[in-house]
């Protein structure tokens, strides 16, 4: 990579799920994150630390009158993980089983690094990891 050029962020991350009310009360209630949008049944968006999270309904955004560019859908679960410090991962898993969320696993990876497991109302699996999972001089 050329020294003009930083390596890219993730700005944005994607899931898909058929109740946006059910995701929308988890996100926002749940997770805390603060939503940007929402457009009838067709998506929800929010705001999570410098990227936005955006949580499309494929039967709505697969429909044949959507215009090309914003044609979004896939089947099945996806997966989002979100950075969490060792204190933080206590705090979310105390937050998670208040608002009734079940852990589905506590992983301690090789590296030493923790995550946390959980499924949104859709099935996706959130995950809550120390960043030293991928970048190992990280906290």
């Amino acid at each position: 990579m050329t020294s003009e050029l930083s390596p890219p962020r993730i700005l944005e991350a994607v899931l898909y799920a058929t109740d946006l009310d059910a995701v929308e009360r988890f996100y926002e209630r749940a997770l805390g994150l603060e939503k940007i949008a929402r457009q009838g049944d067709r998506h929800v968006f929010f705001r999570c630390d410098g990227a936005v999270l955006l949580i499309f309904n494929p039967t709505e955004t697969r429909r044949a009158d959507q215009a090309p560019e914003f044609i979004h859908g896939a089947d099945g679960m996806g997966h989002v993980c979100l950075a969490a410090t060792r204190t933080q991962l206590a705090a979310w898993k105390s937050r998670l089983l208040e608002f009734g969320v079940a852990i589905e696993s506590e992983v301690v990876w090789p590296n030493g690094a923790k995550s946390l497991y959980v499924r949104d109302p859709a099935g996706n699996s959130i995950e809550f990891a120390e960043p030293g999972l991928w970048f190992p001089d990280t906290p």
